[in-house]
């Protein structure tokens, strides 16, 4: 999967929104049929995304479109899935997963349509958001279960629900999800996933908050943040670049170790600090992710 640094939330039944999400800066955006929508408008939000994706969709747009489809519980999510998977498309944000048969399950569905469309093979990724109990206790078998999984998410914000699964109370902190958030790090990390998603901070008026949510989810190792907020767009983007100020010291270090290297030492004392092979393939991710986001 390309880095994402943000992912913003659209409700799929308001198409001028997706012309404004696109202009917000955001790296994706997610087209909503579930939550965002009245459950009378759940059928129109179908086809207003289909028409959505169809006329933003393409190599044009910088923005990558998702859809987040209704949850495989509520009986929508076929024919979610039969009206939004088609040229344009990049992918499904999956809420409310459950086991790893249900993720086999949904690559199967979207297999038939890919090939029924003519689409490429394995063209539409899928990203898991863990929101219930059943599925934070089986997270990693759930991370491998498709080779369409491309990123992970989950554990975070207050009284929704995975805070109403698993009871806790919600703080700014992040003590009481801190296990679970690191867990589906783990998770993402092993099935060689690396780009994991946090999200979503909820107090819209707080961007201090937004943004010291988004550091904190940095440091565990998430790679970006999934907003539903246009306001909190540039602070992701921000918090998940690579400051300069890293990637130039970083190249420093490569270029130190490289300098040693030729000289027949496998270990450099670079700016105070013992510096061998292992540090320097961390700089290399560094600055190949910085690349990449310039390149987008």
């Amino acid at each position: 999967m390309k880095p994402y640094r943000s992912m913003l939330f659209v409700p799929g039944h308001k198409p001028s929104w997706a012309d404004k999400a696109l202009a917000s800066g955001a790296d994706a955006v997610i087209l909503d049929l579930e939550d965002s929508v009245p459950v009378a408008d759940k059928a129109d939000a179908r086809k207003t995304v289909a028409e959505t994706i169809g006329r933003l969709g393409g190599d044009d747009v910088r923005a990558d479109l998702w859809v987040r489809p209704n949850s495989s519980v509520t009986g929508l999510l076929g024919g979610d899935l039969e009206a939004v998977v088609q040229p344009g498309l990049v992918g499904l944000f999956l809420p409310k997963v459950f086991t790893a048969e249900e993720i086999v399950r949904i690559d199967a569905v979207v297999s038939h349509i890919e090939s029924r469309e003519g689409l490429t093979e394995n063209s539409i990724g899928i990203i898991v958001s863990y929101e219930t109990a059943v599925s934070m206790a089986h997270c990693e078998e759930i991370a491998a279960a498709s080779p369409r999984v491309v990123s992970l998410l989950g554990a975070t914000g207050p009284s929704a629900d995975v805070g109403r699964e698993l009871g806790f109370e919600f703080t700014p902190q992040g003590l009481e999800t801190l296990y679970l958030r690191s867990r589906i790090i783990l998770a993402a990390r092993a099935a060689d996933l690396h780009h994991p998603l946090a999200g979503v901070w909820q107090d819209l008026a707080d961007r201090d908050g937004c943004r010291r949510f988004a550091e904190d989810n940095r440091g565990l190792g998430y790679r970006g943040l999934v907003c539903i907020h246009p306001s909190h767009v540039a602070i992701a983007n921000d918090v998940f670049t690579p400051e300069p100020e890293k990637v130039a010291f970083y190249r420093r270090m490569i270029e130190a170790f490289r300098h040693a290297e030729a000289a027949g030492s496998a270990a450099v004392d670079f700016e105070g600090q013992h510096i061998d092979i292992a540090h320097v393939k961390t700089a290399e991710g560094v600055i190949a992710l910085a690349e990449s986001l310039e390149s987008a």
